[in-house]
């Protein structure tokens, strides 16, 4: 499971520009044990959040609660449809958040990506 979640995390990091993707955090789950990869495949430093400690990952926390009102705790995602994945993260992607002055995390990660590309 680390493998193959490393795998796949390093494809989708791939799709953004170098600048952008300098560090990335997790939680301390078995399934990121694999995390050297990345460093050692795209030069991206990992870290771990400490053991409790939910409130150094806010913004995924926060995300993970959006999550579960679409996917409830125990959902066999094994029933759910890439296409219905999909749209639940556009769902996510395109909802106006008051931490990013109300723009949606596509749009900010646009401005974002458009600068970095522009230097």
């Amino acid at each position: 499971k680390a493998e193959l979640t490393a795998q796949r995390i390093a494809y989708r990091l791939r799709l953004i520009p170098d600048t952008l993707r300098k560090t990335i955090s997790f939680d301390n789950g078995t399934e990121f044990a694999e995390h050297h990869q990345l460093h050692q495949s795209l030069g991206i430093q990992t870290f771990f959040c400490d053991t409790h400690s939910p409130w150094q990952k806010g913004g995924v926390e926060n995300t993970i609660g959006r999550l579960r009102r679409l996917l409830p705790r125990k959902t066999n995602l094994d029933t759910v449809s890439h296409r219905k994945l999909r749209a639940y993260g556009d769902r996510l992607n395109n909802t106006p958040r008051k931490c990013l002055d109300f723009l949606t995390p596509a749009e900010a990660f646009s401005q974002i990506s458009n600068g970095a590309l522009q230097t």
